[in-house]
């Protein structure tokens, strides 16, 4: 028998600007969403001895969610993208060929190679799973981080323990 225990509620939301770029180089145009994120842990026993406490898991998405808010994310990974200026106040950049200046405050270069709800969801998967890893617990078979860009409309990652 397994269970699952999760954590997806309306708190852990984070509104932030992006570009999806697709794999021909054309991009949506910059836009935003109310993203909210989720954490479903399967374990293989619910015994007293193998709680997982909850707390951590909450602290560790109120402070994701601090750091991507109100935020232009861009994907520093992207083969697309070609950084042109970054100093303490603005970074400027060109994106499949369009140029783009930001108060260097507003962005956030994410280590990821696109700003996708799919690659933010596998992006939160592993920071969320290098935070909380050990607290987790070998009882823990899994860690699945959803994140929904509007109600009903999302992907999710899951890794495997």
């Amino acid at each position: 028998m397994t269970h699952r225990l999760r954590i997806a509620r309306e708190q852990y939301k984070f509104s932030c600007a992006h570009m999806t770029v697709f794999p021909d180089g054309t991009k949506e145009r910059l836009h935003g969403h109310n993203y909210q994120l989720g954490v479903a842990i399967e374990v293989a026993d619910v015994a007293l001895a193998h709680m997982i406490p909850f707390a951590p898991i909450k602290a560790a998405l109120t402070e994701l969610c601090a750091a991507w808010k109100e935020r232009v994310m861009i994907a520093e990974a992207n083969p697309h993208l070609r950084i042109i200026k970054q100093d303490a106040t603005e970074v400027e950049l060109r994106l499949c060929g369009d140029r783009y200046v930001f108060p260097a405050a507003d962005v956030l270069f994410v280590p990821i190679d696109n700003i996708s709800v799919e690659a933010l969801a596998a992006h939160a998967a592993a920071l969320l799973h290098a935070r909380l890893g050990a607290a987790l617990g070998p009882h823990v078979r899994s860690l699945e981080v959803s994140c929904e860009e509007s109600p009903g409309q999302g992907a999710s990652a899951k890794i495997d323990l």
